[in-house]
Parts: C-alpha cells; sequence; structure tokens
C-alpha cells in the first residue's frame, strides 16, 4: 500500500511539474510578443529619426520632422499593438480567412471575393493624390518595418495568436489600407439587407400592414413604392419564405439591427458658457477586444492632431486639432441596391438588357482552405454590380427561377478616394477647409460634425447613387436589372449632399436620425436609424441656455429611454390599477408587482435597477406575439421591437391594432389581452433566469458588455482570459446606447456600443477628453489590455492633450526610430 500511495504520489508531483513546465512556456512564448516601449530601432524606411511617447494610458504621441515620418510612425504603433488585429481584417478584406480557419469562414471568403472589396483597393491605389500616396506608403514602411523587428528579434511571432494559427505575416502594403476602409463600410451597410427584408415581408402582407412593421421615419419626404409582388410577378403574394442568417464574429457582414450607429452634437460659441465652441462624438460598433479603436497623436506639419484611429488606416478618424474638431455618425444614405437580372433561357452566361442579352464578365477564384481542398468559384459581374448567390443576404427567397442578384453598391468603386479625403481633413484648420477636404469621400457615408473656434457646421458625405425619379422600387426593394430607369446614372453631385452651417439656435447634432425631408431622388434614403435618441437629445440640449463640457459629457453618458417613458403608458394604461389584490404567489400578483415597480420608474436604464429588464422583457415578448402569427419564422428577422411600430399598433393608427388578433385563434384578442399575457410570459422568463424576487432583479446581470475575442472567444479556458464582461447601464434607444444582441439565451447582451467617446472644448482645447471601450493593446497579457475599459464602463474620461510635457509625464515608454 505504502509503494502504491509513493508511486501515486510521484505520478501527481510529474504531472504538476509537467503543467507547470508547459504553462510557463506558453506564458514565455506569448509574453515574448510584448513590446518594449522603452526600446531603440534602426529601421529602413525612415528620412530621420521619430520618438512614439506612450502616455500612461498607452497612447502613442508620435514626433517627427516630417509627415512621412509620422505616418512611419503610426504603423509601427498600430503594428506593435495590434498587428493580429490587422492581419485579420485585412485577411477578411481578401477573402483568405479560409486558409486560417478552415470551413468555418469558407462564405464569408466567397462573399468577399465575390464583392471584389480586395481588387477595388488595389484598382484605387492608382488614383489616389501623391500627398496620401506618401502617407499611404510611409504608414506601410512603419508596419512592415515592426513585422521585421519581430521577425529578426524573435518576438513572439508579434502576437500569442500567430502561435496558434498560421504565422505567415504579409508585408502591408498601401491597397490594404484602402481595402480595410472598405471593410468598414460593409460593417456599416444595411440596406442590401433592408431591401430583401421589405421584399420578403410585402409578399406576406398587405401594404398598410407592411407600414406598421417596417415603418418610415416621421417627417415629410416620404413616398409608396411598388409592392414586389407587382415587381416580380412570378413571386406571388403569400409566398415569402426565410432561411435564418449565421453570423460569425470573424465575419464583417453585420445582422441589420447591429449595424452601424453613432452620436455627434455640437454647440456654437453663443450657446457654450466658456464662450468657445464645444464637440462630442461617439461612433457606436460592435464591441470587440481589443476595441475597434486606437487612440493615438500625430504631430504633422500643420500641427498637432489627437484622437481615434482604426488599426490598419494611417487616417485620425475623429478627433482633433488646436483649431479643429471633427466627428462622425452613420448617414444611413441608401447606397445599395438589389438588381433581379433574368438570364437567357438560351445561353445562361448572358442576362437581359434593354439593348438585349449581354454576357457576364466572369473570374474563376481559388479559395484555399486550411486541412482540406480548395474549392473554386466563378465570379459574374454585370453592368450593375457583382452577382450574389442566392445564399448571401436570404437574396434566394426573392429571385425567382431563371433569374440571378446583383448589387450595386459606391463601395465597390475602383477610384475610390475616400481615405485621401479623411488624410485631408487631418490637415484642416478651420470649417470651411475641412467641408472641403471630405468632397473625395465616397464609404461609408457618415454625417461629418466639424468645429473650430468659431463656427459649427455637419455635412453629410459620401457618394449618393443617382436614381430615376421613375425607379420602380425607389431603391427600397430589388428592382428589374435591365429596366433603364432602375439603373444608376453615376452619382450625385457633393454640392447636394445636405450641409447644416452655423445654426441660428447654436447647436448641431445627429443620432442616426433622419436628416433630410426632401422627396426621392433626393431624399437620401427611407431607412433611418433612429427616431428615439434624437428626442432625448433635443430635450438635454434645450434644458440648458450654455453648455458645457460636462453637460455634453452628461448628454453622452445619459441613460433616460424615451421610448419607455412613451410606450408603457400605452402598452400598460389598461393593466395599471385594475382587478382586486392577488393572492401571494400567484402570477396575477407577480403582475401586479411588476406594474408597480413600472409605474414608479422614471424611464432611466441603470444597471442596478429590475425596472429595465422588466420593461425589456415585457417589450420583447409583446414583440414576439404580435407579429409571430402574422409573419411565421419570417418573424426571427425582427429580433428589437420597433417603438413605432409599438406605438403604431396601441394607438390603432390606420387599423395598425389589427396585429393585435391571433389569426389561428376563433376568438378576437384585444392589445390589451396580448398586452398582459406577454407581460406574463415575461415574468415566467425572468424568473425562470433570475428568480422571482422582482425588486432584487439587476439589468446590469442581463445587459452584460461582451467584449469578445473574435477569434479565442468560443475556446476554453482562453475565453477567460481574452474576453471582457462589464456591467453595464443603457440600453437600445437610450443617448448611451447599448445595443443588446436580441436572440439567444441571453437576448439582453450589450454587444453595440460607443467604442469610443470625445468630447472637445475650444475655449480651453487641452481640457478635452476621450476613452476607448477595452485598452491600447491587443495582448491579453498586458496590462493595457483592458484597463481603459474600467473607466470607459463608469462613464469616465482620459485627458486629451496636444502638451508634449504632459505627455512624458509618467509615461509608459519612449521608443526612438533611427533611420538604417
Amino acid at each position: 500500500m505504502a509503494r502504491l500511495f509513493r508511486w501515486l504520489l510521484r505520478i501527481f508531483t510529474g504531472a504538476v511539474v509537467l503543467i507547470v513546465l508547459a504553462m510557463s512556456t506558453v506564458y514565455y512564448l506569448a509574453s515574448r510578443s510584448l513590446p518594449d516601449y522603452s526600446a531603440s530601432h534602426t529601421v529602413s524606411g525612415l528620412n530621420a529619426g521619430i520618438e512614439i511617447v506612450r502616455d500612461n494610458a498607452n497612447v502613442p504621441h508620435i514626433f517627427g520632422s516630417n509627415d512621412a515620418d509620422v505616418y512611419f510612425g503610426l504603423g509601427f504603433a498600430h503594428a506593435q499593438d495590434r498587428l493580429w488585429q490587422m492581419t485579420m481584417m485585412r485577411r477578411a478584406a481578401q477573402g483568405r480567412l479560409s486558409e486560417v480557419f478552415g470551413p468555418r469562414t469558407l462564405k464569408t471568403d466567397e462573399l468577399l471575393r465575390r464583392l471584389g472589396l480586395y481588387e477595388a483597393a488595389v484598382a484605387s491605389v492608382e488614383v489616389q493624390d501623391a500627398r496620401t500616396m506618401e502617407a499611404l506608403s510611409a504608414y506601410s514602411a512603419g508596419v512592415n518595418a515592426w513585422i521585421a523587428e519581430v521577425n529578426e528579434g524573435s518576438l513572439g511571432r508579434g502576437a500569442p495568436e500567430f502561435f496558434m494559427f498560421s504565422p505567415e505575416i504579409a508585408i502591408w502594403q498601401p491597397a490594404d489600407s484602402i481595402a480595410i476602409l472598405k471593410v468598414m463600410a460593409l460593417q456599416l451597410s444595411s440596406h442590401l439587407s433592408k431591401e430583401v427584408l421589405r421584399a420578403q415581408v410585402s409578399l406576406s402582407l398587405p401594404a398598410e400592414r407592411l407600414r406598421d412593421i417596417l415603418p418610415d421615419a416621421p417627417g415629410r419626404g416620404g413616398a409608396e413604392p411598388a409592392d414586389f409582388a407587382s415587381i416580380m410577378p412570378d413571386l406571388p403574394f403569400g409566398t415569402a419564405s426565410f432561411t435564418p442568417q449565421e453570423y460569425d464574429p470573424l465575419s464583417p457582414v453585420k445582422p441589420p439591427m447591429l449595424a452601424g450607429a453613432s452620436n455627434v452634437w455640437a454647440a456654437a460659441p453663443d450657446r457654450s458658457a466658456s464662450g468657445g465652441t464645444l464637440l462630442a462624438n461617439d461612433p457606436h460598433l460592435g464591441l470587440t477586444a481589443p476595441s475597434v479603436w486606437y487612440l493615438a497623436r500625430m504631430e504633422l506639419e500643420t500641427g498637432g492632431i489627437i484622437g481615434g484611429t482604426i488599426p490598419g488606416l494611417p487616417a485620425m478618424l475623429v478627433g482633433r486639432s488646436e483649431t479643429l474638431g471633427w466627428g462622425i455618425t452613420s448617414s444611413y444614405i441608401d447606397d445599395q441596391d438589389v438588381f433581379i437580372e433574368e438570364l437567357n433561357p438560351a445561353n445562361p452566361e448572358e442576362y437581359r438588357t434593354e439593348n438585349g442579352w449581354s454576357r457576364f464578365q466572369t473570374e474563376r477564384r481559388i479559395i484555399r482552405i486550411k486541412d482540406e481542398a480548395p474549392v473554386t468559384i466563378t465570379l459574374r459581374n454585370t453592368r450593375n454590380g457583382p452577382v450574389l448567390p442566392g445564399g448571401h443576404y436570404n437574396l434566394g427567397e426573392v429571385t425567382p427561377q431563371g433569374h440571378v442578384a446583383a448589387i450595386g453598391w459606391t463601395a465597390l468603386s475602383p477610384r475610390d478616394t475616400s481615405i485621401g479625403a479623411a488624410m485631408k481633413l487631418n490637415h484642416a484648420s478651420s470649417v470651411e477647409q475641412a467641408l472641403a477636404a471630405t468632397e473625395g469621400f465616397i464609404a461609408p457615408a457618415q454625417n461629418m460634425m466639424v468645429a473650430d473656434r468659431e463656427r459649427i457646421a455637419m455635412q453629410v458625405i459620401g457618394a449618393v447613387p443617382k436614381r430615376h425619379p421613375n425607379h420602380d422600387s425607389k431603391g427600397r426593394l430589388p428592382a428589374l436589372g435591365w429596366k433603364a430607369e432602375n439603373r444608376w446614372d453615376g452619382r450625385m453631385p457633393y454640392a447636394s449632399n445636405p450641409t447644416f452651417t452655423d445654426p441660428a439656435s447654436g447647436l448641431l447634432g445627429n443620432t442616426n436620425n433622419k436628416t433630410v425631408d426632401a422627396p426621392f431622388p433626393n431624399h437620401l434614403s427611407y431607412s433611418w436609424g433612429d427616431t428615439q435618441r434624437i428626442q432625448r437629445w433635443r430635450r438635454l440640449m434645450a434644458d440648458r441656455e450654455v453648455h458645457t463640457r460636462e453637460s455634453f459629457i452628461d448628454a453622452q453618458l445619459d441613460i433616460v429611454s424615451v421610448s419607455a417613458r412613451g410606450l408603457l403608458p400605452l402598452i400598460a394604461r389598461d393593466l395599471w390599477f385594475t382587478g382586486e389584490a392577488a393572492a401571494e404567489g400567484t402570477p396575477e400578483r407577480q403582475r401586479q408587482r411588476a406594474l408597480e415597480l413600472l409605474g414608479n420608474w422614471n424611464g432611466r436604464m441603470s444597471e442596478h435597477l429590475a425596472e429595465p429588464l422588466i420593461y425589456a422583457a415585457w417589450l420583447r415578448q409583446l414583440n414576439i406575439r404580435l407579429i409571430r402569427d402574422e409573419l411565421g419564422p419570417l418573424a426571427e428577422s425582427f429580433t428589437h421591437a420597433d417603438p413605432v411600430f409599438i406605438e403604431r399598433v396601441f394607438r390603432d393608427v390606420e387599423g395598425a391594432s389589427a396585429w393585435c388578433d391571433v389569426v389561428q385563434s376563433t376568438v378576437t384578442e384585444s392589445c390589451n389581452d396580448i398586452a398582459r399575457i406577454s407581460l406574463d410570459e415575461a415574468l415566467l422568463w425572468i424568473g425562470e433566469t433570475y428568480g422571482t424576487a422582482l425588486e432584487s432583479l439587476r439589468w446590469g446581470d442581463a445587459h452584460q458588455a461582451k467584449h469578445d475575442h473574435t477569434v479565442l472567444g468560443d475556446v476554453p479556458l482562453l475565453k477567460w482570459i481574452v474576453n471582457i464582461r462589464q456591467s453595464t447601464s443603457g440600453g437600445d434607444h437610450t443617448l448611451q446606447r447599448a445595443r443588446t444582441i436580441g436572440t439567444g439565451p441571453e437576448p439582453f447582451s450589450n454587444v453595440h456600443a460607443a467604442g469610443f467617446r470625445g468630447v472637445y472644448d475650444f475655449s480651453d482645447p487641452d481640457s478635452s477628453v476621450f476613452v476607448i471601450s477595452t485598452g491600447q493593446s491587443g495582448h491579453p497579457l498586458s496590462r493595457h489590455y483592458d484597463d481603459l475599459g474600467e473607466l470607459w464602463r463608469r462613464g469616465e474620461y482620459i485627458p486629451m492633450s496636444l502638451d508634449p510635457e504632459l505627455a512624458r509625464a509618467a509615461n509608459a515608454g519612449v521608443t526612438l526610430l533611427t533611420p538604417e
């Protein structure tokens, strides 16, 4: 027995030693890629020396004797901290993810190859001006200089992820940066999906019910398009079908409900307590670890700029200089169209035009797949754009036999000067110069807010397709590609893009809300990103005669839901204070308790309160109850309740209360019935998931911000290291927007929010502040992987100063680069 015990002890000790050795080896290899921020490097491609000062938040302040060297330094810093993220974005643009991740990403690669984003980026290199090309080339040289340092110094392959996947890193090229901006456009686009969804719904519902479930944003400028059944008679009414679309974290294609959003607002000097202009901006994107954003400061020949960059891009997309601040929101320009192309029955290699049959432009592409045989696909292009198979975007559900779907999209331009326009903005010093700088911007379409020391302005930037006034669907539905009136006639002139300058109110703001009421085809869009947040913003702006940096910060962090305040009196009006007291432990008593809590609630979506969870769960169940019987499986596309739809139903606008009646039942249900049943179902779900003690519920337990690593986020053990979880306030319709995922076992997880926040005060520019949602480093072992994330969660900021001495104080390191 003693001998057996000794052997068991030896085996256990040996196993522990092996585990410790293995973990030590893993840690050593992973930590090798942690950059030394206090090192000196001799590199090729520099004109003169560069100094990169990392402040105590690890924000690089880059100083050089000329612009090219400063862009070199930004490329070097991006690669030091986010090399894996940059290479994955590039692989996505190239359609080469499957070389690393196998069949999992084959559909994504196929889509990107068919769209041809990378080929368009390569072609666009030729149309960049000399200044932009110099910057792109210098930035690429900086990225490649760090890759060379990694290779020569055996610095852990540049990032821990490269030990688990392909360690090969191709050199960075100017086309790679242009391609990443196009990938950002793909992430922010939603009109293609919305066209298909509208077509599907129109095949199931009459026109008046279509207006309910897919309502126009309030305001003038609306128009009724033809119903899809009349456009495509081969798909008669009542034939809509639905195939759930799977979304991979590695794919740049996001669900329409998680497309781009943002807030931006500005105040003129006469509306500012300090007498200087104010500007606040918080772009909303999917939450990831690390964040999409990376803070940086560049000392250019025209002066210093500081703000938010995206690794892979040399442009400062949001930020400020000494005299100018700029911010962006998604403008929701309708820059995508689906064209239904008819195939020649006698020759499927041809498609119909108004002048007869024309041949597809075809190319073959090979997609290499890890551990599997490569796949060869044939790309087909029409006059209207590339052809996509029916498995993408549910296009097959709205494309009849003998037809294919082609995609028109401004971002597919092979003469894309967007990156150059963004970089010109970085050299602007006034509102006038900023507005002129962005003329060449094509995609992604944005609202750009600018403020100098005296003026404020907002300009819609991006290419707007020029559509014929007699377009069949006015861009809202897939249209017949062979009809001349449905085809684009180039782009609208940049001068026609809406511009708002120096308003009499002294205030400008946008929350992705409708910006113009012009009739088609000057309407910009029928689909907008917000009808709720803008109401709260207007209220907050009107509450004060003058504003301060602090009041702008308060607005960014505001968590009052206008939707909750407006909808609860509608859906609960016949439930509050009615009926007799119910016995403890019964569903009726639980309902009464929930209604009592909601009746005393002010609509603040605080993480510490129970009411936001009860309200959100009720609204979710109500939405399901209202639409499931009419739409069937297609209801899965409506993951979030639209407040405008709910309001139409409960106000019975144009007979919208018909949604409350369950089609399959023999009785006629009222909206009050559906509201009561939905609340009971919501409380049952809450009880099963979080417990029945309503007063002890916390919205933050259900509304956790999920900053997940796109690759390692699902790997056992590793996910506890690379993922960041935070209890958060806010919701789908608060100014502190924290968009919920809407599906799955955790439908209220916060997955889409302000990854960057910045507030600029031009009475004292160095009092400006900013923050990002995680940390600067993409390395999980770095202390800068998540250090800014806790500040972000608490609504705190860090200084946004151009003072070099402040950057040097308590710095995290100074990197010196000298030319070979």
